[in-house]
């Protein structure tokens, strides 16, 4: 039997034997991871040179956007190396701070997609009184919030889970330090770790998933109260993005964690815990930069300066922020078709 002080590291078997389908999905998780990062990029960089979007919405969406960068990185190298060059040796230390800062991120989530909500809520129900409300010392307090609650939550399971002793086996049938996988790896019982994980993760999902459908339910009263159809029409336009994206984070959250963990396999654990680290990363930046009006009239209006300001003075614009406008708005257009 193992312990704590004989486990130096971790053997992440990524994705197991795929008969030379490895590169061609090392290109596409490739692909996806920098369309994420690009995308993510697009919007702080949007947000922060267009006063018109500095405004609650797009301060939320700004934590989000910084969220979503942090949250895939923490997972997709680590992943594509297992691709491309089989299974990868990961430090006992490296293995508990990805499954910390994953388990962060993740809580960060739920909270801030709560914030926005409530954030939207206010919008819509309360228009007269919302800049009051809503002014800059709510809406920090509000993402330092989430940003606090999300870095404090896992540490509790991050010391229970990786204080068990651990057997001679060190190989995580997995891509990432995931919970289930490193589990399966200790010698004891698991059954106070899993009751204690079970009770935080469905308090800092279901809380939030709570106050979210009921900021939406009095959204929804409140547009139907809206005399006009242009009118329901423009209000439902302000929070289409975020009911988007919640609607896929919860829906993957759910299909993952409706299955019990002992039915599930290793290779439908690998594909659900996919979606939820590098898919809906991914598709979150497209919802909220091609769907949403703003964001694309702020993105033609920068690029226009830019442009103006080169051929007027004869120097280039600054040629990072430029590249990376292009380009992730460039990937953004690929990755919608």
């Amino acid at each position: 039997m193992g312990n704590l002080t004989t486990i130096k590291e971790f053997l992440l078997l990524g994705f197991g034997s795929l008969h030379g389908l490895q590169f061609f999905l090392f290109g596409i998780f490739l692909g996806m991871y920098v369309v994420t990062l690009l995308g993510n990029l697009l919007i702080l960089i949007v947000i922060s040179l267009d006063r018109n979007l500095q405004i609650p919405m797009y301060f939320f969406l700004s934590n989000f956007s910084f969220l979503e960068i942090w949250y895939t990185t923490s997972i997709a190298p680590k992943m594509l190396q297992t691709l491309l060059f089989g299974p990868k040796v990961i430090s006992f230390v490296g293995c508990v701070v990805q499954f910390y800062f994953f388990g962060s991120m993740a809580v960060v989530e739920c909270f801030l997609l709560t914030a926005m909500s409530y954030d939207r809520y206010l919008a819509i129900c309360s228009p007269l009184q919302y800049p009051s409300l809503m002014n800059l010392h709510t809406c920090v307090l509000l993402a330092g919030g989430s940003w606090l609650g999300g870095f404090l939550t896992p540490v509790v399971t991050v010391a229970m889970t990786f204080q068990l002793p651990f057997c001679a086996t060190y190989k995580i049938d997995h891509f990432f330090c995931d919970l289930a996988p490193v589990l399966k790896l200790a010698c004891s019982d698991t059954e106070t770790v899993e009751k204690t994980t079970f009770l935080l993760a469905s308090f800092v999902t279901m809380v939030p998933f709570l106050l979210t459908v009921a900021s939406y339910m009095h959204i929804v009263a409140a547009v139907l109260r809206i005399p006009s159809a242009a009118g329901k029409q423009r209000a439902f336009a302000t929070c289409s993005s975020h009911l988007t994206v919640v609607t896929l984070y919860y829906g993957a959250l759910g299909t993952v964690y409706a299955i019990p963990s002992a039915t599930q396999t290793a290779v439908l654990n690998k594909i659900f815990s996919l979606f939820y680290t590098v898919v809906t990363p991914m598709v979150n930046p497209i919802v909220y930069s091609l769907r949403n009006k703003d964001v694309q009239k702020a993105v033609r209006q920068l690029m226009s300066q830019w442009a103006s300001a080169k051929g007027s003075s004869g120097t280039p614009p600054p040629p990072g922020s430029l590249f990376v406008l292009r380009t992730a708005w460039a990937s953004m257009k690929d990755a919608k078709h």
